[in-house]
């Protein structure tokens, strides 16, 4: 493995790491009661803020493939871990609405700047025939990093939200640096005339539009376990419930996500693994409403969990074959589309499921709606991607 494949994967964990450090803390120290050492504010207006920052960073995520392609993503990802240092630290100083907004934007602007061009650079340092499993052990580095930043971060609050910030911050400025040292400047191939040159071909590619509108279906699913998920645990075990909660789904992912991909390359073609990977989260939430037990609902996470560990190297390796290679970047950033988009519809929808369920005395309505949401997403994925041609000697 090249100096450059292990300091993509170092600084992913130290990404991850650094943004579950201080990003769950949020909504602890900003809302929580003035008595337990929080400021009170109101969970609508913290929950505003987040919500900016995942918008901004969505957003612009779609650019920061463009710009990779023209600049070579190097620029971008150190611009990128330079924004979201100075955007943690100052929520560490902020003590008002706009202060916080600020800040938060521009940690959303930092993580618009690096994630297209990473998962760009990890295209171009990667042979094909190696890419998923690059891509498998990038997810588990950023796994490990959603483990144990929660418990720093924790463990940081005790000091201070302050202290807590500026570590997190900290951690950014030394991704940045294992980047700054690892990684080569990535040359674009070619210089592009314009940097929105190669969004309008990833726009008009008919096959890559079909595949990035038909996965917004998959990100509906895979938020839920933030939403209905999560609402579902507390219902049955209280808000303990959590951590059990997500341990779980991390945990498995650090454990078996690797393994998991190398019997999957062997025996299973990319398209295919993608495709029996959405149908088993759909399966896996289906299965939730005959969950009766917080035991019972954490083997259906862990079913949920096998699926999302799947998904995500084969969803990025397959982004990477319909690219030209000039244009990774920008095929990487307009993928981020169905991210977005399936990431807010799923959140207000997991929500609006749940209650609309109570509110009919049906409570399989979400879990029953969101597993036909995955069968069709299965069936969408299988029409996209007819055709797709293997390169390089990769199995389709």
């Amino acid at each position: 493995m090249s100096a450059a494949q292990l300091g993509l994967i170092a600084s992913n964990f130290l990404m991850w790491g650094g943004f579950f450090a201080v990003i769950p803390l949020v909504t602890v120290h900003f809302s929580g009661s003035v008595a337990g050492g929080g400021l009170g504010w109101s969970a609508a207006s913290v929950g505003a803020v987040l919500g900016l920052r995942q918008l901004t960073q969505q957003g612009l995520t779609v650019f920061g493939g463009a710009w990779a392609d023209r600049w070579g993503p190097k620029p971008l990802i150190l611009l990128g871990c330079a924004l979201r240092t100075l955007g943690f630290a100052w929520m560490g100083f902020s003590d008002s609405w706009a202060e916080l907004l600020a800040a938060a934007v521009l940690a959303g602007v930092g993580g618009g700047l690096f994630d297209a061009p990473k998962s760009a650079a990890i295209t171009q340092v990667t042979p094909p025939q190696h890419r998923t499993r690059m891509f498998s052990l990038t997810s588990l580095s950023g796994n490990a990093g959603m483990v144990m930043g929660p418990l720093i971060g924790a463990a940081l609050l005790g000091l201070g939200f302050r202290t807590a910030a500026l570590s997190a911050a900290a951690v950014y400025l030394l991704a940045g640096a294992v980047m700054a040292v690892t990684l080569p400047h990535l040359r674009p191939q070619r210089l592009a005339a314009s940097s929105l040159d190669g969004l309008r071909l990833a726009a008009t590619d008919t096959r890559f539009r079909r595949f990035t509108l038909v996965l917004i279906g998959y990100f509906i699913l895979s938020t839920q376990i933030n939403v209905a998920v999560t609402l579902k645990a507390i219902a049955l075990a209280g808000n303990g419930a959590t951590g059990p909660l997500y341990g779980l789904s991390a945990g498995l992912a650090v454990l078996l996500q690797y393994p998991l991909l190398r019997l999957v390359e062997r025996f299973v073609p990319v398209r295919s693994a993608l495709v029996a990977a959405v149908l088993l989260v759909g399966a896996a939430l289906g299965l939730m409403s005959v969950a009766a037990t917080f035991p019972q609902l954490l083997v259906c996470v862990a079913l949920y969990s096998l699926g999302t560990m799947i998904v995500y190297p084969t969803q990025q390796t397959l982004t990477a074959r319909f690219a030209p290679p000039e244009r990774v970047g920008s095929y990487f950033g307009f993928s981020a589309i169905s991210l977005g988009v399936g990431g807010a519809v799923g959140s207000v929808l997991g929500g609006a499921l749940v209650d609309g369920g109570a509110a009919l005395g049906f409570p399989a309505l979400p879990w029953l709606t969101l597993a036909l949401i995955g069968v069709v997403t299965a069936l969408g994925l299988r029409w996209a991607l007819r055709g797709l041609p293997a390169r390089d000697g990769a199995a389709a």
